[in-house]
C-alpha cells in the first residue's frame, strides 16, 4: 500500500493511537495527530521525538477533514461530532489493528474477543507459542498495540487480543486463527442498546475469513448458537464445549475431569487439575487456547507443558496470600457482573465478597443463585452503595459499607473465619475512588500484605 503524501490523521493520542501515528510515519504517510484531551508526556514525547505533528485539548476540523484515511481510537464513539463530520465527508475510518494489519507482511494473527476471558486467553495462547519457541507478540488490548509493534520489531506471530470497539471499524483485517469466547451484554450504550448489534460486532472477527482460516467458538454460549442459526461462516469452525456429544471429528470438551482436544487426527488430553488456572472458565480458555496452539502447530507436550507453567494475568482471580488461614484472592478487573459469575462458579470455600464502585446499571439477578450458595457477606468497596444494599439485603445478612482498599480488606477480615476466602470482584467500574482496575488491584494487595 503506497502511502506517499497521502495524509493520515490519527484520533486520540494513548497507546493505540501513537503506535499508528509512528507505523504511518515510518511508511511515508502524512501523519497528524488529534487528541480532544491531554496527551500523556511519555506518549507526546514519542510524536516529538519521530517529528510528528500533534495538537491536544480540542481538534482542528479544517486539518483532520483533509485526510485520506483517519484511525480511530476504540474509545471515541460514532456519535462523537467530529466522527460523524469525518464520516459524512466520506473519509475511510479504520481502527489501529486494521492499520496495522495492513503492514503485517507474511506474519500470521491469532485473534481473541468475547465478552469475558479474552485477556487471558490471549496471554496463555502467547504462553504455548512462546513455549514452543515461536517469534511472537502479544498485542492489542494486552501488551503493546499491534502497529507499535510492527513499527518497532515485526513477528513471525502476533497475538491480538480485540475488543468490539477495535472490529467495529476493520476492513480488511483477517486472522489466521479467530477464537470468539463469550458473547454477554457489555458495553450496550455504544450498541442503541441492541444486544443482536453487539452480538455482530464481535462476529466481525470472522467476517473477512476464508476456508483455509479457523474459527474457534465456544458452542455453549446461547448467544453465538442463536447467531449461527441465521448466518453463515466462511471459515472452518471447531467448538469448544463442556458437552462431548457436540464434537464430532475435531474440537475440544472436557470429561470427568480430563480436558480433551482433538484437532488433526490427535487426541491430546491433559487433566483440568494440572491447569494453573481454576474454575471451569478457564476451563473454555485453556481449550481455546489449546486449539489454536495445536492449529499453530505446536507438538501437544508443548501445550501441557504450557497450561502447567502459566502464570494467570494480574487482578483476575490472582491469589495474593493466605493470613491465618483466611485467603485473598484479587479479581479486579471483574468490572461487570458476568465476570462475577466466573468468579464465584470457580470458589469452592465460603466467600466473603468485596463489590462495588461505579455502577454500569447492574443487574445483580445474574449471581443471585450463586451468591446465596456461596457468600457469607459483602464489604462494599464505593461512593454509592444503594444498589447492593436494595438487591441483596433480604437474603445476605451482612453488607458493610467502606470507602477505601484498606477499609475494605480489614472489615473483610474482621468477618472472615478460618477457611474462608476474601475475594475482589467488584462487577463495577473503579473511576470513584481509584485511577483505575489496576489501582484498585495495587491498593487491595498492598492492604492484605500489611494485615
Amino acid at each position: 500500500m503506497s502511502a506517499n503524501n497521502k495524509k493520515l490523521v490519527i484520533l486520540g493520542a494513548a497507546e493505540s493511537g501513537v503506535g499508528a501515528a509512528l507505523l504511518g510515519n515510518q511508511q511515508g504517510w502524512d501523519v497528524f495527530v488529534s487528541d480532544g484531551g491531554t496527551i500523556k508526556p511519555s506518549f507526546r514525547a514519542m510524536l516529538q521525538d519521530n517529528g510528528i505533528a500533534f495538537e491536544e485539548g480540542g481538534h482542528t476540523e479544517g486539518k483532520i477533514l483533509t485526510a485520506d484515511c483517519v484511525v480511530k481510537s476504540p474509545g471515541i464513539p460514532d456519535k462523537a461530532e467530529i466522527v460523524k463530520k469525518i464520516r459524512n465527508a466520506g473519509i475511510e475510518v479504520c481502527s489501529e489493528i486494521e492499520f496495522g494489519y495492513r503492514y503485517k507482511g507474511d506474519s500470521k494473527i491469532i485473534a481473541i474477543t468475547g465478552s469475558n476471558g479474552k485477556s487471558t486467553t490471549t496471554k496463555l495462547t502467547w504462553h504455548i507459542l512462546k513455549t514452543a519457541g515461536y517469534d511472537v507478540a502479544m498485542v492489542g488490548n494486552i501488551g503493546r498495540s499491534f502497529a507499535l509493534q510492527i513499527f518497532e520489531k515485526p513477528c513471525e506471530w502476533y497475538v491480538i487480543e480485540v475488543s468490539s470497539f477495535q472490529l467495529d471499524d476493520i476492513h480488511q483485517f483477517r486472522p489466521d486463527i479467530a477464537v470468539l469466547l463469550n458473547i454477554t451484554p457489555d458495553h450496550l450504550d455504544r450498541y442503541n442498546y441492541v444486544f443482536e448489534n453487539y452480538v455482530a460486532s464481535k462476529f466481525k472477527i470472522t467476517q473477512n475469513q476464508l476456508p483455509s482460516d479457523l474459527l474457534v467458538l465456544n458452542i455453549d454460549d446461547p448467544a453465538i448458537n442463536n447467531y449461527l442459526t441465521t448466518h453463515s461462516i466462511h471459515a472452518k469452525t471447531v467448538h469448544i464445549t463442556m458437552d462431548e456429544n457436540k464434537i464430532h471429528d475435531e474440537g475440544a470438551f472436557v470429561n470427568k475431569d480430563n480436558l480433551h482436544i482433538r484437532y488433526d487426527g490427535d487426541d491430546m488430553q491433559a487433566s483440568v487439575h494440572d491447569l494453573t488456572i481454576k474454575g471451569k472458565h478457564n476451563q473454555f480458555n485453556s481449550m481455546a487456547a489449546g486449539i489454536s496452539g495445536r492449529a499453530a502447530h505446536i507438538r501437544k507436550e508443548k501445550i501441557r507443558e504450557s497450561f502447567e507453567s502459566f502464570e494467570g494475568l494480574e487482578h483476575r482471580l490472582e491469589y495474593v496470600a493466605t493470613v491465618r488461614g483466611v485467603e485473598f484472592i484479587n479479581d479486579s478487573k471483574g468490572t461487570n457482573v458476568n465476570s462475577v459469575w466466573f468468579a464465584l462458579e470457580s470458589m469452592t470455600k465460603p466467600v466473603i465478597l468485596l463489590l462495588g464502585g461505579q455502577d454500569k446499571g447492574n443487574n445483580y439477578h445474574e449471581i443471585e443463585g450463586l451468591v446465596k450458595e456461596k457468600v457469607k457477606a459483602i464489604v462494599c468497596l464505593g461512593v454509592h452503595n444503594e444498589p447492593i444494599h436494595d438487591f441483596f439485603y433480604s437474603f445476605v445478612h451482612t453488607i458493610v459499607d467502606t470507602t477505601s482498599a484498606k477499609d475494605a480488606v480489614h472489615a473483610a477480615y474482621a468477618l472472615a473465619d478460618k477457611g474462608d476466602v476474601v475475594l475482589l470482584s467488584p462487577a463495577c467500574a473503579s473511576f470513584d475512588l481509584f485511577k483505575n482496575y489496576e489501582d484498585r488491584g495495587q491498593q487491595f494487595k498492598e492492604a492484605v500484605r500489611s494485615l
